[in-house]
């Protein structure tokens, strides 16, 4: 695999392997709460970062300049009592594109059922194999999305073992009737994205996270046409799962997080090709309206 040759390649010529695989970014937005103690949400963002970067979510070894780079913003709305708390949250993971200075947009979910309870310096305590509290339960789950995506988009299906991991968190949730986890209550919610990502009618999908990234924008920069042609054709992909499953929760991520960007890699190249990814991507996303920009040059 492409990571494990780069950290064996560092550490060869001296580099020393360290530290966890995440660098979250912890943000929390608590105006709409009445409270005289504003201080606990700054302990809160602290702990939540510390919880996700700190703890070792794989038996691989990462050097501090291959973390993988996530936002978590929590945008607090209520306070029904003491220590408890409901949230919406935005969870975003990105990955750099060899021989460039960008990086593209991996994951990018919002989570509308986010409930927890939170006591400050209280240490949060996970734990793989059981449901202990709905805060790291929720917690690991993401992280183990953000890796599953990530190591997706540098092998093909490369993140199975931490795809399969979430499903366990989300199995072992069941029995705490918390909202989010429940297979019938929403089609967006962390049950439906991993059944996503776990359905092999959708697997696909997941083989397409390699080919955008490792095979099309990795080597954007020497051949962007064949890689704009790599791209339609995954496209051509995610519009047949769309078909199949026209509310599916993998299919809206990937918009969600590569709408603007497929609208700058289509704003050029042949007629025909940027034609053709318009007509695939209004049909399968017609409410949003920036794709009219792939056609207006």
């Amino acid at each position: 695999m492409l990571k494990s040759f780069l950290l064996l390649l560092f550490t060869l010529v001296g580099f020393t392997s360290v530290s966890q695989e995440l660098n979250f970014k912890v943000s929390i937005n608590a105006d709409q709460i009445q409270t005289t103690d504003r201080a606990i949400f700054k302990d809160m963002e602290r702990a939540l970062a510390n919880f996700l970067n700190t703890r070792k979510w794989t038996p691989d070894s990462y050097s501090s300049h291959e973390k993988i780079n996530c936002t978590l913003f929590l945008n607090i709305t209520k306070m029904p009592s003491i220590g408890n708390f409901s949230a919406n949250a935005q969870i975003t993971s990105a990955r750099p594109i060899y021989n460039s200075n960008y990086e593209t947009v991996l994951l990018n979910f919002a989570d509308r059922e986010w409930e927890f309870e939170y006591i400050e310096s209280l240490p949060l305590e996970y734990n793989d194999n059981t449901y202990i509290s709905n805060l790291t339960s929720m917690l690991a789950f993401y992280a183990y999305i953000v890796l599953g995506i990530d190591y997706d988009s540098f092998s093909e299906l490369g993140g199975t073992p931490f795809i399969q991991k979430a499903l366990v968190v989300v199995n072992n949730a069941q029995s705490s009737n918390r909202i989010g986890w429940d297979a019938l209550s929403s089609t967006r919610n962390r049950y439906a994205l991993v059944e996503n990502l776990n359905n092999p009618q959708m697997v696909e999908l997941r083989k397409n996270t390699y080919k955008y990234h490792r095979m099309a924008l990795d080597s954007f920069d020497k051949s962007p046409d064949q890689s704009r042609e790599i791209i339609l054709e995954l496209l051509k992909n995610v519009k047949k799962v769309g078909t199949i499953y026209p509310n599916s929760i993998f299919v809206i991520t990937f918009l969600d997080s590569k709408a603007t960007e497929l609208v700058n890699i289509f704003s050029e190249g042949s007629l025909p090709t940027r034609r053709e990814a318009y007509d695939i991507l209004t049909a399968i996303d017609p409410k949003r309206n920036i794709y009219q920009k792939i056609i207006s040059n």
